[in-house]
């Protein structure tokens, strides 16, 4: 059997709309293949010991490099974080017309990502409702690896004060990418549970339910989780051009 060297992608992010969101919100349940998947996979855990941070429960790395005063060091990101997948995110029209502003970041400052962070969540280890700050394009492109997760959607009381049941769940599956923009980006909070197992998963809970792989996968309500890997794609506003001249440090060769 044939392997298809690319997944077929929707025509249109239009198509791709998760429409009991605010604004604009994107879900594609296969962006990347299994073979993309696992190379990509390995690239991360071949990357050289200085590239981990290690958190508390969980580590990360950051790619070309950390923001420093909320400025990135022009560098490019290496070919594995490059292909396939800031390609295709360029290749998305947003709808099924020709525009000039035919992509997901056609109207950010470059036109294209040009930082990647990368986040592991082994099982029971997730991450406080949070916003993500004023340095970034308010465009996010997740693309999630090796397992399942819930994302919850949380917004701020009348007094200030941050609700902690969650307005909206979003199942993030493997390969998938999910995009958020606009006020869901500068309104609202997402983070993790610290949780074992996703569970009261439903066309209910589920605000991507229909846009899911076949949701079978999820009949009996649960996910339970494995280690997950998250590459989140994102335009930094300020970068410094002294980049330039030291872009071999943050990068790294296919």
């Amino acid at each position: 059997m044939n392997i298809p060297s690319e997944p077929p992608l929707p025509r249109s992010l239009d198509d791709a709309r998760i429409l009991q969101l605010p604004s604009a919100a994107f879900y594609i349940s296969e962006f990347i293949t299994e073979d993309e998947e696992k190379l990509i996979l390995n690239k991360i855990a071949s990357a050289p010991k200085p590239r981990w941070k290690q958190l508390t429960r969980r580590r990360l790395q950051t790619w070309p490099s950390d923001l420093i005063n909320n400025k990135l060091v022009d560098a490019p990101l290496p070919g594995w974080l490059e292909e396939p997948i800031v390609t295709r995110l360029r290749s998305l029209r947003l709808q099924d017309v020709d525009s000039q502003h035919s992509h997901i970041f056609s109207d950010s400052p470059h036109k294209r990502p040009n930082h990647v962070l990368i986040n592991e969540y082994p099982p029971g280890i997730g991450i406080m409702p949070h916003k993500d700050g004023a340095a970034y394009h308010p465009i996010v492109c997740t693309v999630s690896l090796g397992s399942s997760i819930c994302l919850n959607i949380h917004e701020m009381k009348d007094d200030g004060t941050l609700n902690n049941n969650p307005i909206w769940r979003i199942l993030q599956e493997p390969r998938s990418l999910l995009i958020t923009t606009a006020d869901l980006y500068t309104d609202y909070l997402h983070g993790i549970d610290d949780i074992i197992e996703d569970t009261e998963l439903s066309e209910q809970t589920i605000v991507n339910w229909s846009l899911l792989r076949p949701s079978s996968t999820f009949c009996d309500g649960r996910n339970p989780r494995q280690m997950r890997t998250s590459l989140t794609y994102r335009d930094v506003l300020s970068v410094s051009k002294l980049g330039s001249k030291l872009g071999l440090l943050f990068s790294q060769k296919k």
